[in-house]
């Protein structure tokens, strides 16, 4: 497996011969000029996770690309005219598969962000192929149950969680592998910090745990720990 950090929550992730973008949003930089994609995942619709401009390039540029959206994100799309062709719904407990890799919706619902802020939807999916490390992007939630995961994304800095929960999310999925998203939000000094605190705290319940910072190293190859 290799993984391509985009910025904030964008992912490239090239598993078992596959190219598979998660969340291309307005916080992340350098996915349009990607091609040959197999699929393009959409978590849910805020536009740091779906940038409405440069989605629809996107997709256009990639005909081959299964586009896979949470529902409440291809129901924007479609009322502001920019839903591509072809589309499929990301419904939990449906699994998508593409030759020899399964993608596993998991989740429903947006973590909260104030009472007074209208609650949507989210949904996280788990990756899984033979020979290769799983992998879970959560998109904006912690409560969604992905199984036991090689690799877990972890939203770093939002408004809608605090590092306790942060770091109590990452204890309970129990990836001996974390990989720091959803940080578009923080400088250098605090992204450093939230990043030693969550490793350390975590790693007093998880042996072994690595914290694999992918910003601004390009494609990283990454496999079972």
């Amino acid at each position: 497996m290799r993984l391509t950090h985009y910025g904030h929550s964008c992912l490239l992730i090239e598993i078992a011969d596959h190219r598979i973008l998660f969340d291309p949003g307005t916080f992340s930089a350098g996915f349009e000029d990607l091609r040959n994609l197999n699929a393009i995942v959409v978590t849910h619709q805020h536009p740091d996770h779906c940038d409405p401009d440069r989605f629809g390039p996107l997709a256009e540029a990639n005909p081959g690309a299964r586009v896979l959206l949470e529902a409440q994100t291809a129901d924007q799309l479609r009322e502001q005219g920019r839903l591509p062709r072809g589309f499929d719904v990301l419904t939990p407990g449906r699994e998508v598969t593409f030759e020899t890799v399964t993608l596993r919706p998991v989740g429903q619902r947006h973590a909260i962000i104030h009472a007074d802020i209208p609650a949507i939807d989210n949904t996280g999916v788990v990756l899984r192929a033979d020979g290769e490390p799983s992998l879970f992007h959560p998109g904006d939630a912690l409560d969604a149950e992905p199984g036991d995961v090689d690799i877990l994304c972890v939203p770093v800095n939002a408004p809608w969680c605090a590092m306790k929960e942060t770091v109590d999310f990452v204890r309970r999925i129990g990836a001996p592998q974390l990989v720091p998203i959803h940080d578009g939000l923080l400088g250098e000094n605090g992204r450093e910090l939230y990043l030693r605190q969550i490793g350390n705290l975590a790693g007093q319940t998880i042996d072994g745990l690595q914290v694999r910072d992918l910003a601004g190293r390009g494609a990283v190859a990454v496999g079972r720990e």
